[in-house]
């Protein structure tokens, strides 16, 4: 099956969601770099059940509904990258990590760059919450959808965290 896509307006943009076969394999940003998340063919189908679900949960989270997901998703990279993406999964909604402390939860210590990477190159921004990671000192530090989307999923979910 090739992947079908549909695009959705939010507070941070327009957001563009991918899926397979096996369930949800991006969100892309308006300004996404293709190179980020190289994906391949995609055909428009909004009404794609993975895609309809996507929608109504990202829909939920920006009304401070949701703070958890549940679609499926369809994680595609290294296997140090799915180690990542699924450490991001497990950052509390509300909270943050940095790139050391994912790299050590892990078990490799000395590979915050690594994680870094691998943080950059996240394809299911805001499910899999790249934005709670911050740098060693506590700093905003790049985020494909722009510092100010990162700052405004931060806000976002520091206003709902006690909800």
């Amino acid at each position: 099956m090739s992947l079908v896509f549909a695009s959705m307006p939010s507070p941070v943009g327009h957001l563009k969601l991918v899926a397979g076969e096996a369930g949800l394999v991006a969100i892309l940003w308006q300004e996404d770099d293709p190179k980020r998340v190289r994906l391949g063919t995609m055909i428009e189908q909004p009404d794609h059940a993975v895609l309809a679900e996507a929608q109504r949960q990202l829909a939920d989270y920006f009304a401070g509904r949701r703070r958890n997901f549940t679609v499926k998703l369809d994680f595609r990279g290294s296997d140090f990258q799915k180690q990542v993406w699924a450490a991001l999964l497990a950052i509390p909604f509300g909270e943050t990590r940095t790139y050391g402390q994912i790299a050590r939860q892990l078990g490799r210590p000395s590979a915050s760059r690594a994680v870094g990477a691998a943080n950059g190159r996240n394809p299911i921004s805001i499910i899999a919450p790249c934005h709670r990671v911050l740098g060693a000192n506590g700093t905003l530090t790049g985020f494909a959808g722009g510092l100010a989307a990162k700052r405004f999923l931060l806000d976002h979910e520091r206003r709902h965290a006690g909800t």
